[in-house]
């Protein structure tokens, strides 16, 4: 399935478009908030395996519905290599269908549904993770882009 083109503001200061990143695999993944304890978990965690994601020839995206100054304050913080997209209008989101109907202590709510994507060169989503725990989805993650790397050489 091809995954969905999209241009949003990123928290270099510089507009992404999805497509622009066509010959390369693309680690896009959607969290709720910046600054809660598990979006920083997983944030801390692609962090930590960036290097081994880029080894491969992955760019890692995050996107949230958090503004550009609320991402910058993030990355900072938490010495994030890699960019964050705001989707304030949580068109992206949609597009991708994890925005999502959420519960939370009784209380109904719109919101991201955590959830990573892996595009690959050709622009294809060759595996998605949906509902996803934090701990030793990053490892996973690494995991299936070492076989897709793998079998496309």
């Amino acid at each position: 399935m091809e995954a969905p083109n999209f241009t949003l503001p990123a928290s270099n200061g510089e507009n992404v478009t999805l497509s622009q990143f066509r010959g390369k695999y693309v680690v896009l993944y959607f969290y709720p908030k910046d600054m809660t304890p598990g979006c920083t978990t997983e944030a801390c965690h692609f962090r930590d395996h960036y290097e081994s994601l880029t080894d491969l020839g992955a760019i890692v995206i995050g996107i949230s519905p958090d503004s550009i100054e609320r991402h910058k304050k993030f990355i900072e913080k938490h010495h994030l290599p890699f960019l964050l997209l705001a989707d304030e209008k949580q068109d992206v989101a949609k597009a991708y269908g994890v925005w999502k109907l959420k519960k939370n202590f009784g209380k109904e709510y719109m919101g991201i549904e955590r959830s990573t994507f892996l595009i690959d060169p050709n622009g294809q989503i060759v595996q998605e993770w949906r509902k996803v725990k934090v701990n030793g989805h990053v490892e996973e993650v690494l995991n299936v882009l070492k076989r897709a790397v793998g079998s496309n050489k």
